[in-house]
């Protein structure tokens, strides 16, 4: 209970230090952060042990020991810094400071907003250069309700795998915890496609990342779903299209937080969506909901993923104070 109720106040406040600040531009232009030493680490190993002669049992074998080495690191790293940290004075602070590092609130805020202000000021165009720093489908294909959706799609799901999981990593096993899921998280958005390369090396890491999300993307959802007022949502329709629809999702995740934000304002999030000249015929989220998305649309996504985060501090606290 010590350690947990450690956890909690120690993620309460980093909660709050990446809201109001996330990650200071000045601070990552002269230090590597943490995410991109991890990513250089999976593509050399990527580089160095993914052959294209080679046996798809042998490709899949590298990428399981890949993805072990990666959480035995990761592991190792977060409990030794954490057993250091507990041993000198005042190492909670920098505690805080370590687990503010690896939540993405402020940056996703910015990020999406972004796209809201460019599509109100350029246009489509404009949209289309802003959401394709934060999405992976072609952009090109995009008209404005789908910019706007794609959008609202990436505030809802980044803010399950780039927020709350990893809270809830952190709340339950500290640094150690948070470490490991943002190595895997970082592995599967690397080499866990489905493609000619990556299928059978990125298999071990897609297959974790779904196992580390399957708890918290529901519960996301559910807060999501609790939050929908904030952004004149109905938390009754966000919790009806997150259980009838979240199931459909090509992702065993990544529909919860979807359908719940888009239950929860009244939109139909999803549908088939275009990659890489390739169409993906995914099912509609928010069934029934109005498909013709605005930029004001993303903004009242915005306050609903504020409002979570608003939710999320109080109730770590609170828990906190209980134990």
């Amino acid at each position: 209970m010590l350690d947990l109720s450690h956890h909690l106040w120690i993620l309460a406040a980093a909660l709050l230090l990446d809201a109001l600040v996330g990650d200071p531009p000045w601070l990552w232009r002269r230090l590597p952060h943490p995410v991109a030493l991890a990513g250089r680490l999976i593509g050399w190993l990527d580089r160095r042990l993914n052959h294209d002669g080679d046996a798809p049992a042998r490709r899949r074998a590298m990428g399981v020991a890949t993805t072990l080495l990666l959480v035995l690191l990761a592991g190792g790293i977060g409990w030794g810094v954490s057993a250091l940290l507990r041993a000198v004075p005042f190492g909670w602070v920098l505690e805080i400071l370590l687990a503010a590092v690896f939540l993405a609130q402020r940056s996703l805020h910015d990020h999406v907003a972004a796209v809201a202000a460019a599509c109100e000021l350029e246009g489509l165009e404009g949209g289309r250069r802003a959401v394709s720093m934060i999405v992976g489908r072609d952009p090109q294909s995009l008209d404005m309700a789908g910019v706007c959706r794609a959008a609202i799609e990436s505030d809802a799901e980044n803010y399950s795998d780039g927020v709350f999981a990893p809270a809830f990593w952190f709340a339950l096993l500290g640094l150690p915890g948070i470490l490991v899921y943002k190595v895997v998280n970082t592995a599967d958005s690397m080499i866990g496609h489905r493609t000619a390369r990556h299928e059978a090396f990125g298999w071990a890491s897609a297959r974790l990342d779904d196992v580390l999300n399957l708890v918290p993307a529901r519960l996301c959802g559910a807060l999501l779903a609790l939050a929908a007022p904030f952004g004149g949502g109905r938390i009754g329709a966000a919790w009806r299209a997150m259980w009838r629809d979240a199931p459909k999702h090509r992702s065993p995740n990544a529909g919860w937080p979807e359908a719940a934000m888009a239950g929860g304002l009244g939109l139909a999030l999803a549908g088939p969506r275009q990659y890489h000249g390739t169409v993906v015929p995914d099912s509609w989220m928010g069934d029934g909901g109005r498909a013709e998305a605005t930029p004001r649309d993303i903004r009242r996504a915005l306050a609903v993923t504020s409002g979570a985060g608003m939710i999320l501090v109080l109730a770590t606290a609170a828990t906190a104070m209980v134990l």
